[in-house]
């Protein structure tokens, strides 16, 4: 598996897919070809039917700067991938052509080309894997994180916990109307002023952060941009009820970031690809196993409320009205903050040796509900919600 790193990518919203994964593939196409006398961008899938909402077109735009180019946006033609791009521009009177695939979270693959294997930092792929190798060395899930980064990946996830903290933050003082023709006003400032327990306020914690993502701040993959509001929610929760240390919520981060990783690696984490289970599911799974882990739980009592909170996130639809990150979102955020806590509390009480299902088949359960999941359901902005709004409006 790749460094948690990848995970938690940091970057601005509203949409890692979306957004980041485009200026990525911008970025490493003028790597690759200098500056073209003209460029074209085909947008294709999920990123031609949301790509307004998300504002695609926007970032490719400004990451072309001065180069002369258009955006296209074709809803027509089928691709392998929901969330596919061509590039082709003219250098030197020569036409050179790429196409890639935005997998989520921000990262891309250039088609034809082999990922680099050097990012391959863990040798193991499942977490039955994962708990026989801790198991042998005596370690805890957190200390396999280490084992593997080394300890100069604990530098990074305190930056990841100073962004998160911040986009909390500037999203409980900020006010107004969240950018788009939605027009919805920003609720986190009022909500945390208003909240009258500890958990309430988690609920203005992931909307502080889901905000500042859907405005295109600074936020935190984790791990999309969609869902960057569970994770933070329920650290800033965490740290006020049992004064955390900095290095326990380190800790904590790099299982929660171990967790993702796997979902990455034996499912997916793109709406466009497998629905929303594979982003707000997979970011309550991340809460649940932070939680679980600074509240002291086992290895084994980690997977069982990691597995708790991706398993009851199954068949979980995208269906983002007009394509903005906003409804239903951010109110997803929210939930899922607080289901990832709820999911500690069942695995505390339950018997782990007893339990029959666990997080790796879950894992695989959520990939092939994806696949069964219609286009429409799977950030089209063209089924449930989206279509039912549209068609209200109409």
């Amino acid at each position: 598996m790749e460094s948690i790193r990848e995970i938690y990518k940091i970057g601005n919203g509203p949409s890692s897919s979306h957004t980041m994964g485009p200026k990525r593939a911008v970025e490493n196409f003028l790597h690759l070809y200098g500056t073209p006398e003209h460029v074209t961008v085909t947008l294709y899938g999920s990123l031609a039917m949301t790509g307004k909402g998300h504002l695609t077109d926007y970032i490719v735009s400004r990451t072309l700067g001065d180069i002369p180019h258009e955006v296209v946006f074709d809803r027509e033609t089928h691709t392998d991938h929901p969330n596919t791009m061509r590039i082709v521009a003219t250098v030197d009177d020569k036409t050179v052509e790429e196409t890639y695939v935005s997998i989520g979270g921000g990262s891309i693959v250039r088609k034809g080309t082999v990922p680099d294997v050097a990012k391959q930092v863990y040798p193991h792929n499942t977490l039955d894997e994962i708990k026989a190798f801790c198991d042998a060395e005596g370690l805890d899930l957190s200390g396999y994180v280490y084992y593997f980064e080394g300890e100069n990946i604990r530098d990074y996830l305190r930056l990841v916990a100073a962004t998160m903290e911040s986009a909390v933050h500037r999203g409980l003082r900020t006010q107004g109307k969240l950018p788009g023709a939605l027009k919805i006003d920003r609720k986190a400032s009022r909500m945390y002023r208003a909240a009258e327990t500890p958990r309430a306020k988690m609920y203005a914690y992931a909307y502080a952060v889901s905000e500042e993502n859907a405005s295109g701040q600074t936020i935190v993959c984790a791990p999309t941009c969609g869902s960057s509001g569970v994770l933070p929610a329920v650290v800033r929760y965490s740290q006020e009820q049992f004064d955390l240390s900095d290095e326990t919520v380190e800790d904590g981060l790099a299982v929660a970031g171990l967790i993702g990783n796997l979902v990455k690696t034996n499912a997916s984490i793109s709406g466009a690809e497998a629905g929303c289970q594979a982003e707000v599911g997979t970011a309550c799974a991340m809460a649940a196993a932070y939680f679980a882990y600074v509240r002291g739980m086992s290895n084994r009592h980690i997977e069982q409320a990691a597995e708790i909170a991706l398993e009851h996130h199954l068949g979980l639809t995208c269906d983002p009205i007009y394509g903005y990150v906003q409804i239903p979102c951010i109110e997803r955020n929210a939930v899922a903050a607080m289901r990832a806590v709820d999911a500690y509390d069942l695995a505390e009480l339950l018997m782990p040796d007893d339990e029959k299902i666990t997080f790796d088949m879950v894992c695989h359960t959520m990939l092939e509900t994806g696949k069964d999941l219609t286009s429409l359901y799977r950030e089209t902005a063209k089924g449930g919600l989206a279509k039912l709004y549209r068609n209200d409006e109409e």
